[in-house]
């Protein structure tokens, strides 16, 4: 009998500890706080959700993300109307629209993606365009409307002295458009990355003109609904910490990170070379919280976000996407981004490189 009480009461004890630790998963479990995410897969900008996801860190902030994927920024905009996502990344055209009609606020930027949105052309046509610019007059261009693409598409022809009206412009969805060229049912289109890297690998498409070289440029836009962040200002300053962690880690680690992307691009069925991801990472800035509330500062007027955006509103007024250019002050706020640098964790969290 002697030995066995010792046996009895460790086992008592083990399973006070076992129910112990249940109750504090539990507890641990329901103290996450639910946040619904947007964002279109396999893109530069949208892979700090999945590092975040792998790592951990949304547990850390107390959150508990819900993901929804689109194939572009329009469908995910109107989503927006159902309440089914709260927070998420999206195109800078799509942003502006997104406020438009349904009150979206912009409360950060997910990269600079200027070097990212481009004009290609089919490798059989390409020298002919690139040697003679104004040759492209008279042509078709198939390109996704109202997109950071079609933003930087327009911007090139612009630099060439090229009006819209002077080709045929066809909306299709990016895959289409990869289709199409792979196909040689197309000769030009507008695309953004990674898909541009895979027209150029698998079809030998060539690049024309990027945004960059036109002289926009292409912020991608961190957004909230305008309900959601005015009710829930607290989750949302956690999603940036989390956001721009993932950034600082992957800035830092870049081997790594871009193991990591390459898992993620090839779940959302794209396939490309170390090459080109290494590509996103060399041609696409991203942004520290320091830089963030920089780049949003109004101190002296009208910050350099407002400036970037105030040049969309400008190209989609003339596409007649939205009657009036809106105001970047109306719809763009770093309110979130300086609760952030207010609070010692979030702004640890958010620097941390590790």
């Amino acid at each position: 009998m002697t030995r066995t009480a010792p046996t009895r009461r460790t086992a008592v004890l083990s399973l006070a500890a076992a129910s112990l630790a249940m109750a504090t998963g539990t507890a641990q479990a329901q103290a996450l706080t639910e946040i619904k995410v947007s964002y279109q897969p396999s893109l530069y900008w949208a892979l700090p959700f999945h590092i975040a996801t792998e790592k951990g860190w949304w547990a850390e902030m107390g959150l508990k993300p819900v993901f929804s994927t689109f194939p572009a920024g329009v469908p995910q905009i109107a989503a927006s109307a159902s309440k089914s996502w709260d927070v998420g990344g999206t195109g800078s055209v799509p942003a502006v629209l997104g406020h438009v009609r349904f009150g979206i606020k912009t409360i950060g930027i997910t990269n600079d993606e200027s070097a990212g949105n481009a004009l290609l052309a089919r490798k059989e046509v390409a020298d002919r365009f690139a040697r003679d610019p104004a040759s492209i007059k008279g042509q078709t261009i198939v390109l996704t409307a109202n997109s950071t693409g079609d933003y930087a598409v327009q911007s090139c022809l612009k630099r060439w002295g090229i009006a819209k009206a002077d080709v045929t412009i066809k909306n299709m969805g990016q895959a289409e458009i990869i289709s199409a060229m792979s196909s040689n049912n197309a000769d030009l289109g507008g695309l953004w990355a990674p898909n541009i890297y895979t027209l150029e690998e698998k079809a030998g498409a060539r690049v024309l003109c990027s945004g960059k070289e036109g002289g926009a440029v292409v912020p991608g836009a961190l957004i909230a609904r305008g309900e959601y962040a005015e009710q829930n200002p607290e989750q949302v300053a956690r999603f940036l910490a989390v956001y721009l962690r993932a950034w600082s880690w992957a800035n830092a680690n870049k081997t790594e990170a871009i193991a990591m992307m390459k898992k993620f691009y090839e779940q959302g069925g794209v396939s490309i070379s170390d090459a080109s991801m290494r590509k996103e990472f060399d041609t696409r800035p991203t942004f520290s919280l320091e830089q963030q509330l920089a780049n949003m500062n109004r101190a002296g007027g009208a910050s350099r976000v407002d400036g970037w955006f105030s040049a969309i509103g400008d190209f989609m007024r003339g596409t007649g996407a939205v009657p009036t250019v809106p105001a970047p002050a109306d719809y763009i706020t770093d309110t979130f981004m300086k609760r952030v640098a207010a609070d010692p964790k979030l702004r640890e969290f958010a620097n941390n490189t590790k």
